[in-house]
């Protein structure tokens, strides 16, 4: 199977790299050249426009920072709609709009192509060394002629049902991700003002009910003080917004989620777009003049576990 893929951002690149790495024959494009030309050195082609590239390849991936950019590679003069046809597979990656992947995904199958959506899940560091988590919505029959693909980008692969499904379970999986860095904040907040060692509050938190994902990953950066999650506060922004504008075309009335999206505009505004998100509890650091930096954590999060071939749960 000939693979394309669209974006070799912080994500897309690691996962682009784990099918250079397992052998996959890999067509790539990217507006970033420096990008393009590092996997052109490790043995992929390159596209001169998304609709080339589409035109040359079985599967298509695209994994790009927002549902916009998103749709001008696809709906485009040079884009991948104009390169599609019969059997051709679109395998959106992004974190993206239900409503949007469906759209777009109407005008796939137009062209007798099949759309999925396959958002992942367990940051940067996991995608690097494919054992991350990858969500995959669409046609069952689909899912399984590209699995061998999957299985090499990712560890845990779940077929979520019908298109849309996948994103729908991203949005929600980001949003409790962004209320716990959000509680971590404030936990560390009243453990460094009871004068608790801080290392040991890390291990005593991760083997305890009130541990989480989020605080055996992003804690450790926080510790440190490098903050380094590989993800940044514009993109936390645009998920806790795509959950709160889901719930409210579900006519949903929460309570948490405005109040998470107010404290990353907060966040945004104080530290900047690009700021990395886990920054988010400086907040807390500044409001009450404390930090929380202990010794023997990492700069930056390396995942450690051996690469495993996926599968499907």
């Amino acid at each position: 199977m000939k693979v394309g893929f669209i974006g070799l951002g912080n994500v897309g690149g690691k996962l682009a790299g784990s099918l250079l790495r397992n052998n996959f024959d890999l067509t790539v494009k990217d507006l970033d050249q420096n990008l393009t030309k590092s996997f052109i050195d490790l043995g992929a082609k390159v596209a001169n426009s998304a609709k080339e590239l589409a035109e040359q390849v079985d599967l298509i991936i695209t994994c790009l920072p927002s549902p916009q950019i998103c749709s001008e590679v696809m709906e485009g003069e040079d884009g991948i709609l104009n390169g599609l046809s019969k059997n051709k597979i679109w395998l959106e990656m992004s974190t993206t709009d239900e409503s949007e992947v469906k759209r777009i995904g109407k005008k796939v199958i137009s062209k007798k192509a099949i759309p999925l959506d396959g958002p992942v899940s367990g940051g940067c560091h996991r995608a690097a060394t494919g054992n991350i988590a990858i969500f995959v919505g669409g046609e069952r029959s689909a899912f399984e002629k590209i699995l061998p693909v999957l299985t090499v980008m990712g560890r845990k692969v779940l077929h979520t049902g019908e298109l849309g499904t996948a994103s729908v379970l991203k949005v929600i999986t980001n949003y409790l991700a962004s209320v716990h860095l959000v509680a971590l904040g404030e936990a560390w907040t009243v453990a460094k003002k009871s004068n608790l060692d801080l290392s040991k509050t890390y291990k005593g938190i991760a083997v305890s009910s009130g541990n989480s994902f989020v605080h055996e990953t992003e804690s450790q950066v926080i510790l440190n003080g490098s903050y380094n999650i590989n993800f940044t506060m514009d993109l936390v922004l645009k998920d806790t917004g795509l959950f709160d504008n889901l719930a409210k075309k579900l006519n949903t009335s929460l309570e948490i989620s405005p109040k998470i999206v107010e404290i990353f505009k907060d966040g945004q505004k104080k530290y900047g777009s690009r700021a990395w998100s886990s920054m988010i509890v400086k907040r807390m650091e500044d409001l009450n003049k404390i930090d929380f930096r202990a010794n023997g954590f990492p700069e930056e999060l390396i995942d450690n576990e051996p690469e495993e071939k996926g599968l499907e749960i």
